[in-house]
């Protein structure tokens, strides 16, 4: 289905080649030809569902039940039962102020807007972080099928769940935020695909500096680059951009020149033309908006060159 969404100047992203299927991984199963009568509220907090096979099954009424034709038991790697309705998401009309915004994606800083804000992806507590540490190293001790070894396991999944579940709030959040305020968003075009692959190689050609690209790998993903953006595209149909990412956050956005030098660090740019000072996450963003309304424009050909490129012995100074 996303094929379809896909513009026909870029190649669709390949998919994921078939594996084995993992005992704990996407458990569940689906029922479809649902009637309006299989769904029953009880009171405030529960309903029941009819299962096939099983009856009546009581779950807890968390959101409003869309009226669905098919649904979902799964059980997650943390062992929590859920059932998932299926249905068509609702789209948010746009404000109609011509507002535009440049939307930066980074590590430290999670998302940075050319307005100027900053947003940052929730994590675990330190506490949390803590407890999670010793339970991986008491995981990696513990022989392979018992059943201490099992509870351990349930749960790091838990907190690795409760922090997933942080972020996938966070991101519902930011997400309706920018569709209701904005008319137009423009983004980075990312492959995290080709960003986060493994760096470790083959045997006859190993990587380099795995571990430092592992660690950036996790970064990328706890900041939830690719969700955001989905649920952009699913709130805002129509209303959200790709631009080209090259160059964003090493050209000024107040003269446009174009020079490493002047990121001076991971928040601060100054640049070497101008002087103009800025925060560097928030300076690539008014750069992504720039592109973005310089290639709508152009009528959507094309990405817009570097205004002023600087010579190739100036990127080499520190």
């Amino acid at each position: 289905m996303r094929y379809a969404t896909t513009p026909p100047d870029e190649r669709p992203a390949a998919p994921s080649p078939p594996s084995w299927r993992k005992r704990g991984r996407n458990e569940g199963f689906r029922i479809v030809a649902v009637d309006p009568g299989d769904v029953r509220r009880l009171n405030g907090r529960w309903g029941v569902v009819l299962v096939p096979k099983l009856g009546w099954v009581r779950f807890r009424w968390s959101r409003r039940v869309p009226a669905a034709r098919s649904y979902r038991v799964i059980r997650d790697r943390a062992g929590r039962w859920h059932v998932a309705f299926a249905a068509v998401p609702s789209t948010l009309p746009a404000p109609g102020n011509g507002e535009v915004v440049g939307v930066d994606r980074g590590i430290v800083v999670s998302v940075a807007l050319s307005t100027g804000e900053l947003f940052k992806a929730p994590e675990l507590r330190p506490a949390e972080r803590r407890r999670l540490r010793l339970l991986q190293r008491r995981l990696a001790r513990q022989r392979k099928g018992s059943r201490r070894r099992e509870r351990t396991r349930l749960a790091v999944a838990l907190l690795k769940a409760r922090e997933a579940n942080r972020r996938r709030d966070w991101t519902e959040q930011v997400s309706t935020d920018l569709a209701r305020r904005f008319d137009l968003i423009y983004v980075e075009n990312l492959d995290l695909r080709t960003m986060t692959r493994s760096a470790k190689g083959t045997l006859q050609r190993p990587g380099r500096g795995v571990r430092q690209k592992a660690g950036l790998n996790r970064g990328i993903l706890a900041a939830g680059w690719g969700r955001l953006v989905d649920r952009l595209e699913d709130k805002a149909p129509g209303r959200v951009q790709r631009v080209a990412a090259a160059y964003t956050s090493q050209t000024c956005n107040a003269c446009g020149q174009i020079a490493r030098a002047s990121r001076e660090s991971q928040s601060s740019f100054r640049c070497i033309a101008c002087g103009n000072q800025a925060h560097a996450d928030v300076n690539a963003a008014k750069n992504i908006a720039a592109a973005g309304q310089v290639v709508a424009a152009r009528g959507g050909q094309g990405s817009p060159r570097p205004v002023n490129r600087e010579p190739p012995t100036l990127g080499a100074v520190a």
